[in-house]
């Protein structure tokens, strides 16, 4: 009788091309339910502080304190200034984010930039206000909460030169060639396809135009049980991958002078991300910086 399984000689090719359909589609379903995960973590979050109520993490990226008070704490530690807190709607500055993408995009009047992930508009309006009435923002974010929140504040506070656009980082709803910088706070840990995140951010940036880019990074290899913590996830923590890893990506993609700087000093503040974690023992906050050459 006729040998029916798929490993005849014959049917190699056939059996190769299903396995690897179906190993798409897994890894597909895997990335799809991330990212619903992270959306919903991330609309309680806009929904609790437009409400002004504790969510997730109380101290983390991903939560905001029931005191308005430890937000603009923790924004002064990520090294913004009192006059940065001052000059966006309220309710932009959330406590979200483990640095300042800001210090080191070195923006200019007349600018185009792009916010990946940009929540409820803080970073956007901070580079909205460097680049003036001749430049543009165009701030994505997936989860529709956030970007009523963003609109909502850019409305209140008139900002003209600033949009709001729904879309996911991996997959830019902005025209190639657009922007001259492209910065994101504490975003791009969270995605599950990180290296098409630099795809994408490569062909959105002109000729000569830049990364500036605070995130979460690992220093070094996490244990499993801490990769597959949800929690952790959505805290920003657990999809960090490691530096040798970004500067891979990014190299693939197409960038050129690609810099990553650890910063030390963040793991003061990302220690009450998970108390009793020792989370900083594998991750820390730094500056991302790389060319489209």
């Amino acid at each position: 009788m006729a040998n029916e399984s798929c490993c005849e000689p014959n049917a190699q090719t056939t059996c190769s091309g299903d396995a690897a359909e179906a190993n798409k589609a897994q890894q597909n379903k895997q990335s799809d339910d991330i990212r619903n995960k992270v959306r919903d973590s991330y609309a309680k979050v806009a929904e609790a502080n437009n409400n002004s109520e504790a969510c997730g993490i109380g101290s983390s990226c991903c939560g905001v304190s029931d005191d308005i008070d430890i937000n603009t704490l923790n924004s002064l530690r990520l090294g913004y200034s009192n006059d940065d807190l001052e000059n966006v709607p309220a309710g932009a500055d959330m406590g979200l984010g483990c640095g300042n993408p800001r210090a080191i995009a070195d923006l200019s009047a007349g600018e185009v930039v792009v916010d990946l992930g940009s929540g409820g508009g803080f970073d956007a309006f901070l580079a909205a206000r460097e680049v003036g009435e001749s430049g543009k923002v165009i701030g994505v974010d997936m989860t529709p909460t956030m970007l009523s929140k963003a609109r909502n504040n850019a409305d209140k506070a008139n900002f003209e030169n600033v949009e709001f656009r729904l879309g996911e980082i991996e997959h830019l709803p902005v025209a190639d060639n657009t922007a001259d910088v492209i910065i994101s706070n504490c975003v791009i840990n969270l995605s599950p396809n990180k290296p098409q995140v630099f795809r994408d951010a490569f062909r959105v940036l002109k000729s000569g135009g830049r990364l500036a880019i605070s995130d979460v990074v690992a220093s070094c290899e996490m244990p499993e049980e801490m990769k597959n913590d949800p929690v952790l996830y959505d805290g920003c923590m657990a999809g960090a991958s490691l530096i040798e890893e970004l500067q891979t990506f990014m190299r693939d993609a197409g960038f050129k002078q690609i810099k990553i700087t650890p910063k030390d000093e963040s793991k003061d503040f990302i220690k009450d991300w998970a108390p009793g974690k020792n989370i900083t023992d594998y991750v820390l906050s730094a500056h991302i910086e790389a060319i489209k050459p």
